[in-house]
C-alpha cells in the first residue's frame, strides 16, 4: 500500500488532509492509533499496540496551512493485526468513503456499505454505524430535512419565477407553522396534458421515508404513444379523505386556469373510497374506473389462484356482453368465494366494456411506474424529492421530443402498430357495402357490422380504443378512405410532439435558495417548520398505508362443507371427525 506510506518532509495542504491520511493509513494497514497530541499547529501519534515502536509527528508551516512530516519511525513490531473492528474506522470516516458512491447513486444501502469497506479495507462496521454514516452523507450532500422545509417558501417562488404558469404552492398550519402540503404542477406538464395527452388520469400514492415521512400524491396521464405522462404531484402529512380533495381540488383550479371548458376525463385509481368521493366532489362530469393492476392483484392476494387473475383480466378486456359473461362465469367454476368478492366492484368500475367513459384501451393507471420512476428520491429532503421529479421530467420533455423529429408517420408507434396489424388481417375478409356509411365484413369466424359515419362496429373494438378495428380498417380501405385520419388525435405524431414542446427552465440550486432565504428571514414571509411527525425506529413499511385499508373490513372465507367461517371445503377437519 503506498499510497498509505510515510515519509520525512512529505506534505499536507492542511491539518485536516493529514489527519485525514494518518486515518486512512491505519485502517488500510491495520494497526490502531494513538493520538499523543492533536491541535491546529502539530500533530503527533503513535501505534497502541504495546511497544510497537510506529511513531509520527507533523507540524504546521509558518505563515502557510501546508503540514510537513518532521519525524517518522515507520517500523512495526506489532504485526499490523488489528481485529475485524477498527477504531479509526468513525462515522465520519465511512462518510468520506461513501460521499461520492452516494452522490452517484441515492439507493446505496448500509449493507452495501458494510460489503464495501470489508471488501477494500479487511474489517467490518456495525449495520448501525454504516446507516448513520448514510444518513448523515445524505444530509451533506442534499441538505437536512429541515433546511429542506425552511427552504420551500423560496423554492416554490423560484420554480414560478423560472416556469412561468406553474403552480407551485407550500401550505402549514396557521397554529404553529409546521408544513402540512405542498402542490406542484409545472406549466410544461398543465401545456402538455391540455394539448397532446389522453384525456385519462391516474391517481396514487406513494410512501416518503425520509425523516418526516408524509406521501407523496400523484396525477399522471399517458401521451400519445402510451408512455408514462406525470402531471401534478404533492407532498402531504397523511393521506387521508381530506388530503385527496384537497389535491383533486388543487389539480381542478390549476387546469381551469389554463382551459376555458375542462373535458370529461376517465380516472384511474385504486378505488379507495377517499378518491372516489374527492372525484364525486371536484370532477363530477368525469368518469371514474379501479386500476385493473390493483384489482387483480387484489383478488391473487386474497384467494392465492393464478386462474382467477388470468380470467379477471380477461373479462376486463372484453368488449362484447357474450365473452363479459363467459369469463365471469369462469370466474364463478374457479370459485364461487372470488365472484361473490367481486361483486363488491360493479363491472362498470373495472370492465371496459360497461365503463361509461373512454379509457382508450388502458385497464390501468400509471402511477406504479411512476413510482418506481422516483423511488430513489423517497428518502430524501422533500425539497430534493420536488428537484428529482423536475430533473427526470426535463430530460424526459428533451428526450421525447428529440426522438419525435425522427418519426415520419401520421400516428405515434403504438397506434401505427395497431393500424399495421389490422391491415394485415383484412386480407381474409369480405366487405359488402349496405349504403354510403355501414358495412358488413365477413370473416371466417364472424361477420361484423361497421358504419364508419358513427365510427362504430359491432366488435365494439373501435368503440372502446378510439383506434379502428380490422373491421372497420377492411371498410375503409374498401371504400378508398384512409384509416389513420380516422384515429382520434390523441394518438398521432402532432399530438405527441405538441405535448412535448414546453420547455423547463432550470431552477435555482441550493445556494442560491439559501441566500433568498436567508435574505428574507427578518422579513414578513412564510415560515415552514418540520411536521410533527418523525419516522419512527425500525424496518420502514415496504407500502404506503391508507386509512381505508386500515378501516376496510376483512374477507371472510366460509367452508361449503360444514358451513363454518375461518377455513375451506379443503382443510374442513368435518369429515374427518365423522370418520372417528
Amino acid at each position: 500500500m503506498e499510497e498509505h506510506k510515510f515519509s520525512i518532509g512529505q506534505e499536507f495542504p492542511d491539518v485536516k488532509a493529514f489527519r485525514n491520511a494518518i486515518k486512512e493509513a491505519a485502517i488500510a494497514q491495520h494497526f490502531e492509533l494513538r493520538v499523543v497530541k492533536s491541535d491546529l499547529i502539530r500533530y503527533i501519534a503513535k501505534c497502541s499496540f504495546g511497544d510497537c515502536p510506529w511513531r509520527i509527528r507533523a507540524v504546521k508551516i509558518s505563515n502557510s496551512p501546508i503540514f510537513t512530516v518532521r519525524s517518522l519511525e515507520p517500523t512495526h513490531t506489532c504485526g499490523c493485526n488489528a481485529q475485524n473492528a477498527h477504531n479509526q474506522a468513525s462515522v465520519d470516516w465511512i462518510v468520506s468513503f461513501i460521499e461520492e458512491r452516494l452522490r452517484d447513486n441515492i439507493n446505496y444501502k448500509p449493507k452495501d456499505i458494510s460489503h464495501d469497506i470489508q471488501k477494500q479495507y479487511g474489517i467490518t462496521i456495525p449495520y448501525k454505524q454504516a446507516w448513520r454514516a448514510r444518513e448523515r452523507g445524505l444530509a451533506a450532500i442534499y441538505g437536512s430535512s429541515e433546511e429542506g422545509y425552511f427552504l420551500l417558501p423560496s423554492f416554490c417562488d423560484q420554480i414560478k419565477k423560472s416556469n412561468p404558469g406553474t403552480v407551485a404552492e407550500v401550505y402549514t398550519d396557521c397554529a404553529d407553522d409546521r408544513f402540512q402540503r405542498l402542490f406542484v404542477f409545472f406549466y410544461a406538464s398543465i401545456y402538455g396534458f391540455l394539448n397532446g395527452c389522453l384525456p385519462v388520469i391516474g391517481l396514487g400514492g406513494l410512501q416518503l421515508k425520509n425523516k418526516y415521512l408524509g406521501t407523496l400524491l400523484v396525477a399522471t396521464s399517458f401521451d400519445a404513444d402510451g408512455g408514462l405522462f406525470p402531471l401534478a404531484f404533492a407532498v402531504v402529512d397523511m393521506e387521508n379523505d381530506e388530503s385527496w380533495i384537497w389535491f383533486l381540488s388543487e389539480l381542478h383550479k390549476a387546469l381551469e386556469m389554463n382551459t376555458q371548458c375542462i373535458p370529461q376525463f376517465a380516472f384511474l385509481s385504486d378505488g379507495s373510497k377517499g378518491i372516489a368521493d374527492a372525484l364525486k366532489t371536484k370532477f363530477p362530469s368525469s368518469f371514474h374506473a379501479v386500476c385493473m393492476r390493483h384489482l387483480t392483484d387484489s383478488i391473487g392476494k386474497e384467494f392465492n389462484d393464478s386462474r382467477l387473475v388470468h380470467a379477471l383480466w380477461q373479462a376486463a378486456s372484453a368488449t362484447t356482453v357474450v365473452s363479459f359473461k363467459e369469463k365471469m362465469a369462469e370466474i364463478e367454476d374457479i370459485s364461487s368465494e372470488a365472484a361473490k368478492w367481486l361483486q363488491e366492484f360493479p363491472p362498470h368500475s373495472w370492465a371496459l366494456l360497461y365503463f361509461q367513459g373512454i379509457r382508450y384501451g388502458h385497464f390501468s393507471s400509471n402511477v406504479e411506474e411512476f413510482n418506481i420512476w422516483i423511488t430513489e428520491a423517497c428518502e430524501l429532503p422533500v425539497i430534493q424529492v420536488i428537484e428529482k421529479i423536475y430533473n427526470k421530467l426535463t430530460t424526459m420533455f428533451e428526450e421525447r421530443h428529440s426522438k419525435s423529429k425522427s418519426w415520419t408517420s401520421v400516428l405515434a408507434p403504438f397506434a401505427e402498430k395497431r393500424i399495421e396489424e389490422a391491415i394485415k388481417l383484412t386480407s381474409s375478409y369480405q366487405v359488402l357495402q349496405s349504403d354510403e356509411f355501414e358495412f358488413e365484413v365477413i370473416s371466417a369466424e364472424r361477420s361484423d357490422i361497421v358504419n364508419i359515419g358513427t365510427h362504430c362496429c359491432s366488435c365494439r373494438y373501435w368503440q372502446l380504443y378510439q383506434i379502428p378495428c380490422s373491421h372497420a380498417v377492411a371498410a375503409l380501405l374498401s371504400c378508398k378512405k384512409d384509416p389513420y385520419a380516422l384515429t382520434v388525435k390523441y394518438f398521432t405524431v402532432e399530438s405527441y410532439r405538441e405535448t412535448y414542446l414546453p420547455k423547463l427552465h432550470p431552477i435555482p440550486g441550493k445556494i442560491e435558495l439559501k441566500r433568498s432565504g436567508e435574505s428574507l428571514v427578518n422579513e414578513d414571509i412564510q415560515v415552514v417548520r418540520p411536521p410533527k411527525f418523525r419516522r419512527p425506529p425500525g424496518r420502514p413499511e415496504k407500502k404506503r398505508i391508507c386509512t381505508d385499508d386500515i378501516n376496510r373490513e376483512k374477507h371472510v372465507v366460509r367452508c361449503s362443507r360444514c358451513n363454518q367461517t375461518g377455513h375451506y371445503k379443503t382443510t374442513c377437519k368435518a369429515e374427518s371427525a365423522e370418520r372417528i
